[in-house]
C-alpha cells in the first residue's frame, strides 16, 4: 500500500462501521489555551464538554496537528531521530455517547490484523492500573476485552497485556476537563517476533517497540479541586500517527520484513520533498541517524537537514494555509522559529541559498493537497509569505546579525570582557574590551548571547553549539537555560488559561443577565429589577435581571447611559460581563466615587436608558469593521483573518493577518470598496442558528468560544460573520468610512485604523483645515500645493548640503588648529583636548581629521552632550607599535568620567555621566 492508500483504508474501514467521515479542522484552534490544534479530538471538545450536541454519533477523520510549543513540543527532536515531527496527521475515530470500549478495541484489532495484515504476535496492549495517588481504579473492562481478543488469536494475555499508571495510561485534556483511562496498542519492530523481548520494550522508549494507536475512554471530568466526577455521556477518542504507520509499512515492506531500522521518513508521503531537496542541493539522503548531537559526520548533518526540511516545509505550509503566518508572538512566533530553523539547516549543511524554502511548497502541495485542499487554494499566498520571511531572514544574515554565519558589521559583546569583531579583511576575531589575559575567556560562548540568537533570530541552540565547536568554543548551556527559564516564566505569566468543566451528572448552570438591547431608540426606556450590587476596591456595579446595555465583548466597548431606581438617578459609565454571564453596570467614576454612592436595595425596580447617540456611533464602527474585513479578504486573499479588533464611538481598530505592508494604492482600493458598499445601502440582517447548522460561508474567529446557538451578521449576502455585537440596520447609516492609518504591529500582523460617520466627517474637516493652512503658507492652491512643497524641500536639501560643507570646512580648520598644538610625549605627537561638537559622530569625525593632520601619533578628544560626556581615541600604526591602544585609552578616560568604553587598537569610543571632569581627564 502507498501512504495515500493506508489513509484511505483507515477511513473506508470506519465508514463501513457507520462513521461519518469529516474533514480536518484548522491548525488554528478554537480553544484559548492551545497554541495549535495538536490532537484529532480538538475540534470535538464542545461535544465532550456537553456545550453542544454532537451532530453525529460516530466520526472518523485524518487531522493535521502541530506539536511545537506549549505542553507538547517536539521541535528540537525533529531531524535527530526518525519519528518526531512538528506536523503530523492523526488518524482517529470517535464515539459521542454511542459505542464504547468493546467496539473500539475489537475494531482496532480487526483493522490492524485482518485488513492491514500486521502479525498479531507483534502487538501488545496497555491497560490502566492506578499507581499510588493516581485516580480511579484498574480498567478491568478493557483488560477483559483484550484478554478475549488475544486468547482468540492464540496468544497469552498475560504476555500481551501490560499495565500502565496515570503517566502512561490515563488521558487528560488538561488540568481540568474530560478525561479517562486509555489503552494503547504497541508494535514490536524487533527483527525477531519474540514475545517476551517485545513485551520488555513496551513503554521503554525504544524505537523498536512503539505505540501506534491510542484508544481513550472519556468517562470522567477532572475538577479544579482534584476530584473526578463521572460524565453524563461516555465517549471514545482514538488517535493513530499516520506517518508512523506509513513509515513502518514502507520500512517493513508491508509488515513482512522487520530487519531494517524503522523510520517515518521512509513513507512515500515525504518522497516529493526529499526529491526536491536533493535536486536543489545536489546531495543525497542516506538515512543515517546520529546517536549523539555532537561530533556529527558530514553525511549525518546532511541527513538531519533533509528530515528537518521535509518536516518543517509541511508544517509551515499547512500553518500558513490556515492563516497562521510567521510572526513575533504566540503561535506565529513558533511558525517563524520553525521556518528559520529550516532555513538555517539548509544554509549550513546543504549550501542552499535564500529563496530555496519557497520551492519546497510545491512538493508539499503535491503530497498533501488532495487531502487538505486549502494547500492548493492558498499555494500562491503560502509561497509569498515564505518568500517574504526568507528575504527578511536573509537580510538579517547579510547584515551580520547572526554572528556565527557571516561575522559582524559592528562589534558585539560576547561577555563584559570580550567582543567579536570583523576585521578589514573580513576575518572574525576576538577583542578584549579591558586589559585581561586571554585565559580569562576560557573559550566559553555566553549563554545569554546564545539565547539571543535563539530567541531573536530563530537560531537553534544545537546549531549554535555546532558552530561554536568549529571555532574551538563551548556554549554556556547553563547560562542559556537560565535565560530560557526566565522567558518561560514570562510566557506563563502572560498565557491565558481557562478552567474547563465538562457536563457532569450533577451539572448546574449559573443564571445570566438577559440582554434585550439589540434594538434601542431614544424614546423608549427598558424596565428591569436590581438583582445584585457588587462593590470592588474602586468601583460599584449594578446587576439587573435584564438590560438593554451591551457589555464589552468581541472588541466592542460597553454601553453607557442612565438608570432611574427608586426615584434616584444613576449615571452608567460602562458595562462589562463576568464569567457567569452577568452584565455589570459601572455606576462610579473619579467624579462619582463609591464613597458617596447610595446603593439601591436588591429587588428594586429600575428604568434603564442607553445613550443612543453613543451606541449608534459604536454600531457604525462595528459594521464598518465587518466591511473592512470583507474588503481585505476580497483584495488580498482569504488568508486574511481578523486577529483582533476594537470598536469605540470615535474609531475602529482592525488587526489582521498579512505578511507585508499595504501599498498606498491598496489602501485607496480598500477604502473605495468599503464606501461603494456603504452607498449600496445593503440591509444588515442579524439572526441566530445552531452552531453546527451555520452556513459554510460564515466566518468564525479562532480563539473565540461559541455556544450551541450563534448569531450571524449578514451584510448584503457578501459579508457573513459570527458576531454578538450591535450593528446598523443598513450600510448607508454608516455615512462614510475613512482609513486613517495602516501599520505593522508584529511580523505577519497588520493593523488598520479607520473612522466612520461623524468621526469620519470630523477627520476630513481636520485634514481640510490643515491643508488650507499649508496652502496659505505656501501661497498655493489645492492643485499646485504638492508641487510647491516639493520645490521647497529641494531647496531645503540644497541649503543643508551647503551648510554641511561649511561645517566640514570649519571642522577641518579646527582639526588643523588642534594638530598644530600637539605635544610630544614618549617620542609621539599627542593631541588631548575638550572640544565642542554637535553629536558623538561629529566628535569621531573631528578626531579622525586631527589624526590625518598629525600623520603619526595619538589623538584623545572629549565633548559634553547635555549631562553626558563622550570621548574618542585614535592611535596611528606607530603609536600601536609603541604599545598604545585606543581601546585601553578610552577605557581609562571613561572610568575617570564615571562610565565605560572600549574598542579596537586604532579607534575606540566611550563616555561617562560626569562631563565636568572632561578637562581633568584629558589633561596629559
Amino acid at each position: 500500500m502507498t501512504s495515500a492508500q493506508i489513509r484511505s483504508s483507515f477511513l473506508d474501514f470506519f465508514k463501513s462501521k457507520q462513521h461519518a467521515i469529516v474533514p480536518s479542522s484548522s491548525l488554528m484552534p478554537t480553544a484559548p489555551n492551545l497554541l495549535f490544534t495538536n490532537a484529532g479530538m480538538n475540534q470535538f471538545v464542545p461535544y465532550f464538554l456537553g456545550d453542544q450536541p454532537a451532530p453525529w454519533k460516530r466520526v472518523a477523520d485524518t487531522q493535521k496537528c502541530i506539536r511545537a510549543g506549549g505542553k507538547h513540543n517536539d521541535l528540537e527532536d525533529v531531524g535527530f531521530d526518525t519519528y518526531h515531527h512538528t506536523l503530523f496527521e492523526m488518524l482517529g475515530n470517535w464515539s459521542f455517547g454511542d459505542y464504547f470500549k468493546r467496539e473500539s478495541l475489537t475494531w482496532g484489532w480487526e483493522l490492524l490484523t485482518k485488513v492491514w495484515g500486521i502479525p498479531p504476535q507483534r502487538l501488545f496492549a496497555t491497560v490502566y492500573k492506578p499507581g499510588q495517588g493516581d485516580p480511579s481504579e484498574t480498567d478491568t473492562e478493557a483488560y477483559d476485552i483484550w484478554a478475549g481478543i488475544f486468547k482468540a488469536a492464540g496468544l497469552d494475555p498475560k504476555v500481551h497485556i501490560v499495565y500502565g499508571n496515570k503517566k502512561d495510561n490515563f488521558w487528560m485534556m488538561g488540568d481540568t476537563g474530560p478525561c479517562g483511562p486509555c489503552s494503547e496498542i504497541h508494535f514490536n519492530l524487533l527483527p525477531s517476533d519474540d514475545e517476551a523481548a517485545g513485551r520488555a520494550l513496551v513503554n521503554a522508549g525504544s524505537p523498536r517497540c512503539i505505540e501506534i494507536w491510542n484508544h481513550v475512554f472519556i468517562q470522567f471530568n477532572a475538577n479544579a479541586d482534584g476530584t473526578f466526577a463521572p460524565l453524563a455521556a461516555k465517549h471514545v477518542d482514538t488517535g493513530m500517527g499516520f506517518e508512523r504507520v506509513a513509515g513502518i509499512h514502507a520500512t517493513t515492506k508491508g509488515f513482512k520484513d522487520f530487519s531494517a531500522e524503522p523510520s517515518n521518513y521512509n513513507a512515500d508521503v515525504f518522497k516529493p520533498t526529499f526529491d526536491k531537496i536533493a535536486a536543489l542541493s545536489g546531495k543525497s539522503y542516506t538515512g543515517t541517524v546520529p546517536t549523539e548531537r555532537t561530533g556529527l559526520s558530514e553525511q549525518q548533518q546532511i541527513d538531519i537537514s533533509f528530515r528537518v526540511l521535509a518536516d518543517h516545509a509541511r508544517c509551515v505550509s499547512c500553518a500558513i494555509a490556515d492563516g497562521i503566518l510567521p510572526g513575533n508572538e504566540g503561535r506565529n512566533y513558533v511558525i517563524r522559529r520553525i521556518l528559520r530553523r529550516g532555513i538555517m539547516y539548509g544554509h549550513k549543511n546543504l549550501g542552499l541559498k535564500t529563496g530555496f524554502f519557497e520551492q519546497l511548497v510545491a512538493p508539499v502541495v503535491e503530497s498533501l493537497g488532495s487531502v487538505f485542499p486549502e494547500l492548493k487554494t492558498q499555494r500562491v499566498m503560502i509561497e509569498r509569505a515564505i518568500r517574504s520571511e526568507e528575504e527578511s531572514f536573509g537580510r538579517t544574515l547579510s547584515n551580520g546579525l547572526v554572528i556565527f554565519q557571516l561575522g559582524l558589521s559592528e562589534p558585539t559583546v560576547i561577555n563584559e570582557d570580550l567582543k567579536v569583531v570583523k576585521t578589514s579583511t573580513g576575518v572574525i576575531g576576538l577583542e578584549f574590551t579591558e586589559t585581561k589575559a586571554y585565559p580569562s575567556f576560557s573559550k566559553i560562548y555566553s549563554g545569554k548571547a546564545a539565547f539571543e540568537l535563539y530567541d531573536t533570530y530563530g537560531f537553534p541552540l544545537d546549531m549554535t553549539q555546532l558552530l561554536a565547536a568549529e571555532r574551538g568554543l563551548t556554549v554556556d548551556v547553563a547560562g542559556f537555560e537560565v535565560e530560557m527559564e526566565q522567558q518561560r516564566k514570562r510566557s506563563r505569566a502572560a498565557w491565558k488559561t481557562d478552567v474547563i468543566v465538562g457536563a457532569t451528572e450533577s451539572d448546574t448552570k449559573a443564571e445570566a443577565t438577559k440582554f434585550t438591547g439589540y434594538e434601542v431608540d431614544s424614546t423608549h426606556a427598558a424596565h428591569a429589577k436590581v438583582v445584585d450590587v457588587i462593590k470592588t476596591e474602586k468601583d460599584t456595579f449594578f446587576v439587573f435581571d435584564q438590560t438593554p446595555f451591551y457589555a464589552e465583548m468581541g472588541g466592542q466597548v460597553g454601553d453607557a447611559g442612565d438608570a432611574l431606581i427608586g426615584g434616584v438617578a444613576f449615571k452608567i459609565f460602562d458595562t462589562i460581563k463576568d464569567k457567569a454571564g452577568r452584565y455589570l453596570h459601572r455606576v462610579t467614576s473619579a467624579e462619582a466615587p463609591s464613597s458617596i454612592l447610595q446603593a439601591p436595595n436588591v429587588g428594586a425596580a429600575a428604568t434603564l436608558k442607553v445613550d443612543v447617540l453613543r451606541r449608534r456611533a459604536i454600531s457604525r464602527h462595528h459594521t464598518a469593521a465587518h466591511l473592512v474585513h470583507w474588503a481585505l479578504r476580497k483584495m488580498l486573499g482569504t488568508h486574511v483573518r481578523q486577529f483582533g479588533t476594537h470598536k469605540t464611538p470615535d474609531r475602529l481598530r482592525f488587526d489582521f493577518t498579512h505578511f507585508e505592508a499595504l501599498t498606498a494604492a491598496q489602501i485607496k482600493e480598500c477604502e473605495q470598496l468599503i464606501n461603494e458598499k456603504v452607498l449600496d445601502n445593503a440591509k444588515v440582517e442579524c439572526y441566530e442558528v445552531d452552531y453546527d447548522k451555520k452556513p459554510d460561508d460564515v466566518l468564525a474567529f479562532f480563539g473565540d468560544k461559541y455556544g450551541k446557538r450563534v448569531r450571524i451578521v449578514d451584510i448584503g449576502g457578501y459579508s457573513k460573520e459570527l458576531c454578538g455585537g450591535t450593528h446598523v440596520g443598513r450600510t448607508s447609516e454608516i455615512g462614510v468610512i475613512k482609513i486613517v492609518a495602516e501599520m505593522a504591529i508584529a511580523a505577519g500582523t497588520r493593523r488598520i485604523e479607520a473612522v466612520a460617520g461623524q468621526a469620519a466627517l470630523d477627520f476630513v474637516a481636520t485634514e481640510e483645515a490643515a491643508l488650507k493652512t499649508v496652502n496659505a503658507r505656501l501661497n498655493a492652491g489645492v492643485q499646485d500645493v504638492a508641487h510647491k512643497l516639493e520645490l521647497l524641500l529641494i531647496h531645503q536639501k540644497e541649503l543643508e548640503k551647503k551648510l554641511k560643507a561649511f561645517e566640514s570646512k570649519a571642522s577641518a580648520g579646527l582639526a588643523g588648529e588642534l594638530a598644530a598644538k600637539a605635544v610630544t610625549k614618549d617620542g609621539l605627537k599627542w593631541v588631548s583636548a575638550v572640544v565642542t561638537a554637535d553629536n558623538p559622530e561629529a566628535l569621531r569625525s573631528l578626531g579622525n581629521q586631527v589624526l590625518n593632520n598629525l600623520g603619526e601619533g595619538v589623538v584623545q578628544l572629549g565633548a559634553a552632550f547635555g549631562d553626558k560626556a563622550s570621548v574618542v581615541a585614535f592611535c596611528s600604526p606607530a603609536a600601536i607599535k609603541a604599545g598604545y591602544q585606543a581601546g585601553k585609552l578610552v577605557g581609562e578616560l571613561s572610568a575617570k568620567l564615571g562610565g565605560k568604553g572600549g574598542g579596537k587598537p586604532d579607534f575606540a569610543m566611550g563616555g561617562g555621566k560626569e562631563p565636568a571632569k572632561l578637562a581633568e581627564a584629558l589633561k596629559l
